[in-house]
């Protein structure tokens, strides 16, 4: 990735030496084709045009500078009566109007037109009315081109900052309008078949006890209404918390099924923990199971905080009509026995999940005040 990033800044090295080299041949040759002498003089402003030629590889920052140096081995050549650096000179003022703002570009572009004027009043006497198009040509055509070009880049990039800001509020504008789809789709669910689903089990309860007793079918009937709206409601209120954005971005939650990988996240901690199930195993709802997981995970989470190195001992028991767990580790320090003076936001979370399926939260320190159990029950069904 460092390769890429200077790759820029290599190639534009490259290329300002290209130039350098090239104005500096250019103005050897004009020098020479021109006949100006063989006199000390002579070479010695050749020499000076190659060296204010070549130094127009160096630093952008140096530009001014070498539109200076340009703009004084000009004027000297002609006090000599030697005619020297029109390339590199051209060259000078497009680096003074590229990479020159403010007062330093002016001023870069004063003293190449100087040059130019004393060029043509001072070399040229005879074509001296031609000297605004050899200002328009040798000074301000170049520093106009290097205007140009550092306009034509700020343009440039400002579109591009542009289109990616329109592109940034667009997607959000998006996200916004999803989140009140999802919104209005969560209240309907909510106003709307919440409504009707309770009424089903309140109805089938109410039906199921006006029952007499010689209507055994009929009743086992009504119950399993009962308890398939209780599992509709409960995977509702999933669902509204998915579409509320409550569990990221609606993947599939982790269930019972998953229960042996968390376990195996808090051995890799260095705390031994131990699953064990009891009871025949039944089918639960998805919800259901994604909330067993979370209380499981929490339970878990205050063993790693609060216990010590003998670890936690966790039971998953299937009763008749309902399913409890329950943990039991030992406190690193012995705690009060009042269960309200140590909840924190875990237990309390604990009893909110267990809370939402009709299901009842206990928890506390045993009577030697070192181990802490916690017991969660949710019903299954409805018994009769």
């Amino acid at each position: 990735m460092r390769i890429g990033a200077n790759e820029p800044s290599r190639s534009l090295s490259r290329q300002s030496v290209l130039v350098a080299t090239v104005c500096a041949l250019t103005d050897s040759m004009l020098f020479l084709l021109r006949g100006c002498g063989t006199s000390w003089q002579a070479w010695a402003v050749l020499a000076a045009v190659v060296l204010v030629d070549l130094g127009l590889a160096g630093p952008a920052r140096h530009s001014g500078v070498m539109a200076a140096l340009h703009g004084i081995v000009q004027m000297t050549s002609v006090l000599l009566l030697v005619e020297g650096n029109d390339a590199g000179l051209m060259v000078a003022g497009y680096r003074a109007g590229a990479w020159l703002s403010g007062w330093q570009a002016w001023t870069a572009l004063g003293v190449l037109v100087i040059s130019r004027v004393a060029t043509q009043l001072l070399h040229r006497p005879e074509v001296w009315h031609l000297w605004p198009v050899a200002i328009l040509t040798g000074a301000v055509l170049p520093w106009l081109v290097g205007r140009y070009t550092t306009a034509r880049r700020a343009y440039l990039a400002e579109l591009e900052q542009r289109a990616e800001r329109e592109q940034r509020d667009e997607e959000q504008a998006l996200a916004e309008a999803i989140a009140r789809e999802r919104s209005a789709i969560a209240r309907d669910l909510h106003d709307v078949i919440a409504h009707h689903v309770s009424a089903i089990n309140l109805h089938a309860g109410a039906a199921r006890l006006s029952l007499g007793p010689g209507a055994a079918g009929a009743a086992s009937s009504l119950r399993a209404v009962e308890s398939a709206s209780q599992a509709a409601m409960v995977d509702l209120r999933h669902l509204l918390d998915l579409l509320h954005g409550d569990n990221g971005d609606g993947a599939r939650q982790p269930g019972l099924e998953n229960l042996e990988e968390l376990f195996d996240g808090v051995r890799a901690a260095g705390i031994p923990a131990r699953l064990r199930r009891s009871g025949e195993p039944r089918a639960v709802p998805d919800s259901l199971g994604i909330t067993l997981y979370r209380i499981i995970q929490e339970m878990l989470t205050n063993a790693l905080r609060h216990g010590d190195s003998r670890g936690v001992d966790v039971e998953l028991e299937f009763r008749a009509g309902a399913l409890a767990v329950h943990t039991r580790n030992t406190v690193a320090v012995r705690v009060a026995r009042d269960p309200a003076a140590g909840e924190g936001r875990g237990l309390a979370g604990i009893r909110s999940r267990a809370g939402m399926f009709d299901g009842v939260a206990t928890y506390g320190v045993d009577p030697d005040g070192r181990t802490w159990s916690t017991s969660v029950t949710f019903p299954l069904g409805v018994r009769g």
